[in-house]
């Protein structure tokens, strides 16, 4: 059993959803209270949540040793129409703000794990965001992370 709030939400307008409008997926709250924004907002032109993926570079090295390419699917592609009445596409990533930042050295061995695993955590997410930057300036999108404080949580 997952710890973090998933499903499927269902459009209030579909024609908005850019994508399998019967596959609209969440994998926490966070989304789904962002998705319920994107659908009610009048702004909103058009949205999907994970139809398209960037490919990276893996920091990581696979059992061989070799570095991978693989595929990061961001949250949100987002087409809206700003208040000059131009039109912005953002990609979106709404993460804790906690993974946005560097983790802290801690001394106690509990929490060397734990740092090992939040230093990996961060070196990935750091790796997608500029493989997403890249793509997004190399199609005119902008990319935003999204924390709590974005959403007003």
């Amino acid at each position: 059993m997952s710890r973090y709030h998933q499903g499927k939400y269902t459009p209030k307008n579909p024609s908005k959803y850019k994508g399998d409008v019967n596959n609209v997926i969440y994998r926490s709250s966070w989304e789904l209270k962002f998705l319920n924004y994107l659908d009610r907002n009048t702004n909103v032109i058009e949205y999907s949540s994970e139809e398209f993926f960037i490919p990276y570079l893996s920091p990581i090295p696979n059992k061989n040793g070799k570095k991978t390419v693989r595929r990061y699917f961001p949250d949100f592609y987002v087409k809206s129409k700003r208040p000059d009445g131009t039109i912005q596409v953002q990609i979106i990533e709404i993460k804790p703000k906690a993974q946005t930042v560097p983790p802290k050295n801690t001394k106690t061995k509990r929490k060397t794990n734990r740092l090992i695993r939040e230093q990996f955590t961060y070196m990935v997410n750091q790796t997608k965001w500029a493989a997403a930057e890249e793509y997004c300036k190399d199609n005119g999108y902008e990319f935003v992370v999204m924390t709590e404080d974005d959403l007003g949580i």
